[in-house]
């Protein structure tokens, strides 16, 4: 494997459209990319069934204690991380942080989360930007990983050029979209329970991204113990509406 991956300056591909560059965070963020986000409850499912009566509220605030103890900690940091690592064109980094999110997945339901929807990213990726040579050797790099989910978004981000804050932020918020429709259909939930649970989630994205700006390589972590546990139960449940 090569070291570096090369992505087309911004100078050589003229001056950003700020416009562009908006629509560009709002598709990534949107459920309806074909990566399979919206078949996984990550625990969710696993948390409704073993409780039997979830209201709104308990649904809330596992979604939020779910951000700020998983994704402000450890998807968001690695994403971040590996959009300055795509950006500086050194595959060794971003080869590296993909070996830590393998090594993170405690269960084989969230391993299988993340290699799926990272391939499915990957695939994504390479039908959109056919034809542009840089663009597919990057993608043919990141292939080679073979990727997880955050690595391969994070490649996305490098290409759109988005400041990294606004990029983790797109990120997040496609998360959130996805959890809240797996809340609609496992607790059940009616629609507007769902907009109002998104819109909590909404108010507390920013403090979940800017903690992980600030966290370091060592202070990165994966240690949500109830989560792999609910995990691991659903691994097992009886009936599932969820991969997760």
């Amino acid at each position: 494997m090569n070291s570096r991956a090369d992505l087309p300056s911004a100078s050589a591909a003229g001056a950003p459209d700020p416009a562009a560059g908006l629509l560009q965070l709002i598709w990534l963020a949107s459920p309806a990319l074909p990566v399979g986000g919206f078949s996984y409850s990550e625990g969710l499912e696993a948390l409704v069934h073993a409780a039997g009566d979830v209201t709104e509220q308990q649904a809330a605030d596992w979604l939020v204690e779910h951000l700020h103890l998983t994704q402000a900690r450890s998807e968001l940091p690695v994403l971040a991380a590996a959009v300055a690592a795509w950006r500086a064109g050194d595959v060794a980094r971003a080869a590296a942080l993909n070996r830590w999110v393998l090594a993170t997945r405690e269960t084989q339901e969230q391993r299988l989360q993340t290699e799926q929807m990272g391939k499915s990213f990957a695939d994504w990726l390479r039908n959109l930007h056919a034809g542009h040579p840089d663009r597919e050797a990057a993608i043919e790099q990141l292939a080679r990983l073979p990727p997880t989910y955050p690595v391969a978004f994070a490649l996305a981000l490098a290409f759109a050029g988005a400041p990294a804050r606004d990029g983790l932020l797109a990120f997040a918020f496609g998360w959130a979209e996805n959890m809240v429709q797996a809340a609609i259909k496992s607790v059940p939930l009616g629609q507007n329970a769902g907009q109002r649970i998104l819109a909590r989630l909404a108010t507390e994205l920013p403090k979940a991204v800017d903690h992980a700006l600030a966290l370091g390589d060592a202070e990165r972590q994966a240690f949500s113990p109830m989560l792999v546990i609910r995990q691991a139960q659903h691994e097992v449940q009886y009936s599932r509406l969820f991969r997760s």
